[in-house]
C-alpha cells in the first residue's frame, strides 16, 4: 500500500511539474512603455508580443482615448534616411513574438489629447482578428536600458 502511495505522490509531482514548465497559451504582451509626450505632439508605444498559440494570428489595430489618431508603425532606414510608414496591420507567427521598439515597429499616438509624464499610464487596447481584443496599461517612463529588447 506504501508502493502505491508514493507511485500516485510522484505522479502528482510530475504531473504538477509538467503544468508549471507548459508555454501560457494565447498571446501575451510584455515590456510595454511610452515616453513622455506633450498634448498636441505625438507620442509613441513600445512592447513585446508573444503568440504562444499554434496558430499565427495578426495585429488588426490599436486604440485608446489618449490621442486624436492611433497607428501602427514602421520605421526603417532606406539607405541613408530613416523612413517611417503606416501598417494596415502587423502579421504575429506562431510560438514567435513580434517587437515594437524604438526605430522599428511602435503604436504612434498622433495628437496627444493631455501631457502625459513619467509614472503615468497610458490604457490601450489592442485588436487581434483571431485572439480577440487585448487592454494593456502602458506605464510613461524614459527608455529602458538597451540590456533587453
Amino acid at each position: 500500500m506504501e508502493t502505491v502511495k508514493r507511485i500516485f505522490v510522484l505522479v502528482l509531482v510530475t504531473l504538477s511539474l509538467l503544468s508549471a514548465c507548459s508555454a501560457a497559451k494565447g498571446i501575451e504582451i510584455s515590456e510595454a512603455w511610452a515616453r513622455p509626450a506633450a498634448q498636441g505632439k505625438n507620442g509613441a508605444i513600445y512592447f513585446v508580443i508573444h503568440n504562444h498559440a499554434r496558430e499565427a494570428d495578426e495585429l488588426t489595430g490599436v486604440s485608446s482615448d489618449i490621442a486624436e489618431a492611433v497607428e501602427l508603425h514602421e520605421s526603417r532606414m532606406d539607405g541613408d534616411v530613416m523612413q517611417m510608414r503606416q501598417l494596415e496591420s502587423v502579421p504575429l507567427q506562431a510560438n514567435a513574438e513580434t517587437i515594437f521598439k524604438p526605430g522599428g515597429l511602435h503604436v504612434m499616438l498622433i495628437g496627444m489629447k493631455k501631457d502625459t509624464k513619467i509614472g503615468d499610464e497610458i490604457e490601450i487596447v489592442l485588436h487581434l482578428k483571431n485572439f480577440g481584443d487585448i487592454e494593456v496599461s502602458v506605464p510613461v517612463k524614459e527608455a529602458p536600458a538597451s540590456g533587453g529588447h
